[in-house]
């Protein structure tokens, strides 16, 4: 049975939905965007018309990427800070198209990064994280488990992109290799998050040369913005 004032609280928000223009209509479950693609569709638009607004325009070869790490984190700030050196989202889209492989040093960024469009190229996706003799050996050694996954990563077979979206050790071992003449990776995704190390260990990488980079200057970065920059290279490589 509905009572009165119930009836009198749905007719004032019709009301506010008709009156509220340019934004979608606000009817809990019934809104306007529902199904998933429109709902990423209309946030990519959304997304883009901000960025405009912001007086940012973005070079067309990392604008997919720009944006789906806004996307994935509504944080614009990620426009300014995002750094690319020249060609890299082409470099490693070419090498995801010839079947390089992912290392990521976070199971999170490692379940967000889509496997499957991976796979359709050849590449695997690897984390080692969580192995067991992983976390033996950085006990037994006094270092992290990132700086021991590294070192797995290296011996790994095939060209490899590493996306490094947590743990500024893991980014700092990744460049020692490449210093070692270890590895020389296909690509460098940049991305670790926090306050001890992480702006030094993003800055070493932007010394390196001759070696595709994207990084997210500053503090800010994470396992999702790590997954995104995947995807959205991902994503890309049929429109390129």
């Amino acid at each position: 049975m509905r009572t009165e004032p119930e009836e009198d609280a749905e007719k004032r928000c019709g009301k506010a939905e008709r009156g509220v223009e340019g934004t979608e209509r606000m009817s809990g479950m019934r809104g306007q965007y529902t199904r998933p693609a429109e709902i990423e569709a209309r946030s990519m638009e959304l997304i883009g018309k901000e960025l405009r607004g912001r007086g940012f325009h973005p070079d067309p070869s990392t604008e997919d990427i720009v944006k789906r790490v806004i996307h994935a984190t509504a944080d614009f700030d990620f426009a300014e800070t995002l750094f690319f050196t020249e060609g890299a989202a082409e470099a490693m889209r070419s090498a995801l198209l010839s079947g390089a492989s992912i290392v990521t040093d976070t199971n999170m960024a490692f379940s967000g990064i889509s496997r499957k469009r991976l796979g359709e190229y050849g590449g695997k996706l690897y984390c080692f994280m969580g192995d067991p003799d992983v976390a033996a050996e950085a006990a037994r050694r006094s270092v992290t488990r990132a700086t021991v996954s590294m070192e797995r990563a290296a011996a790994l077979p095939g060209p490899l992109l590493f996306a490094v979206g947590n743990a500024p050790t893991a980014l700092e071992r990744l460049c020692g290799l490449v210093r070692e003449g270890r590895i020389l990776p296909a690509g460098i995704i940049a991305v670790p998050v926090g306050f001890v190390n992480v702006v030094e260990a993003k800055e070493e990488a932007m010394q390196l040369k001759g070696i595709p980079l994207i990084c997210a200057r500053g503090r800010k970065g994470g396992s999702t913005v790590a997954a995104a920059i995947c995807n959205a290279l991902l994503y890309g490589i049929r429109r390129t």
